[in-house]
């Protein structure tokens, strides 16, 4: 019987570039790295027989990928859709399982604070959902909706009555403009907080450099220093920062701040100064702003509204610092911890 001659390749410029990249490149399958090599000899006009030699696949492997390149392209070097063996389980399993992880366990009377996926497998054999059923199954029944019951995220709820006019103030600052009326090049907006206990963990073990496919490595026992408190005013519209260290917050401690600031121009002769707090101990209520109207007349606390403390841009520095400047927090003592900041 006469073997049928094998099939001529000519691929266009573009294709043979791709094949190239398939051939030879480093992040490709080997599967279809041979593939494209197969593809690339029979275009030099090579037999299937000397291909086959050369690449060490079978004749009608060589034969095969030939074929199906002459007849489709590029696309025909994939895999074909294969049907697999018929679903072990039917839909209305899945999505009882689904259901299952959108309920709190506690709901369901299970005591876990949130499902992960062999915990759902178990309660869902236990509930007759399914005879057996592995938890690589039930993740990939949850990765179809996009369904991740082992994470969470806290929110708060806002219960200050006020929220809405104390947050436009706060808001129309940022946008220079006070009751109305847009604020003059001698007025000024400064967002202030303080950072509680930042601590100096002297760690056990000398900080490790990153290097080669290393994170940096830092010990886990540490010995205690003492903590710092980090009190900052930060220019809104000239993203200017002021800061000190104290032993602690309070009172005493934040007017030091406002003193530090209020004491140097512009500030100091300007028109108004609005001071954007939150409503700490240090600078809670109407006395605090009583208090700072006193010591500087032209201040003007304003407050952010209750539980809303992120409406303070201040906060965005003091993540920043804590990211950047503070963590992983390995320090010898207080004085470095100061310098530092």
């Amino acid at each position: 019987m006469p073997v049928a001659p094998a099939r001529p390749i000519s691929p266009t410029a573009s294709d043979r570039e791709r094949l190239k990249k398939m051939a030879y490149g480093h992040k490709t399958e080997y599967r279809l790295r041979l593939r494209a090599q197969v593809v690339l000899h029979a275009a030099r006009g090579r037999s299937n027989a000397r291909i086959a030699r050369e690449t060490g696949l079978h004749l009608d492997t060589v034969r095969r990928w030939r074929g199906r390149f002459a007849e489709q392209g590029l696309a025909g070097l994939t895999d074909r859709n294969r049907p697999g063996r018929p679903s072990a389980f039917s839909a209305l399993q899945a999505a009882q399982v689904k259901a299952l992880a959108c309920q709190l366990p506690v709901e369901t009377g299970v005591p876990l604070s949130r499902w992960s996926c062999p915990e759902l497998a178990n309660e869902a054999m236990a509930r007759g959902i399914a005879t057996f059923v592995a938890a690589s199954t039930v993740r990939r029944w949850l990765a179809e909706d996009a369904l991740k019951p082992w994470r969470h995220r806290s929110w708060i709820f806002i219960t200050d009555p006020d929220f809405r006019a104390r947050a436009e103030r706060v808001l129309d600052l940022y946008a220079r403009t006070w009751q109305g009326q847009p604020l003059g090049e001698d007025e000024y907006v400064i967002s202030a907080d303080e950072k509680t206990s930042i601590q100096a963990r002297c760690r056990c073990h000398p900080t490790l450099a990153p290097g080669q496919a290393r994170a940096m490595r830092v010990n886990h026992t540490y010995g205690r220093g003492g903590a710092l408190a980090y009190l900052a005013a930060y220019d809104v519209h000239y993203a200017k920062v002021f800061g000190r260290t104290e032993p602690r917050t309070g009172i005493e401690p934040f007017m030091t701040l406002v003193t530090q600031v209020m004491s140097q121009e512009p500030y100091a002769s300007a028109k108004r100064v609005f001071w954007i707090v939150d409503n700490g101990s240090s600078h809670r209520g109407k006395k605090a702003a009583d208090r700072l109207i006193i010591a500087f007349p032209n201040a003007v606390m304003v407050h952010t509204p209750i539980h809303a403390l992120w409406l303070n841009q201040v906060e965005i520095y003091f993540s920043v610092v804590q990211r950047k400047v503070v963590s992983p927090n390995d320090f010898t003592d207080l004085a470095q911890v100061g310098d530092r900041l």
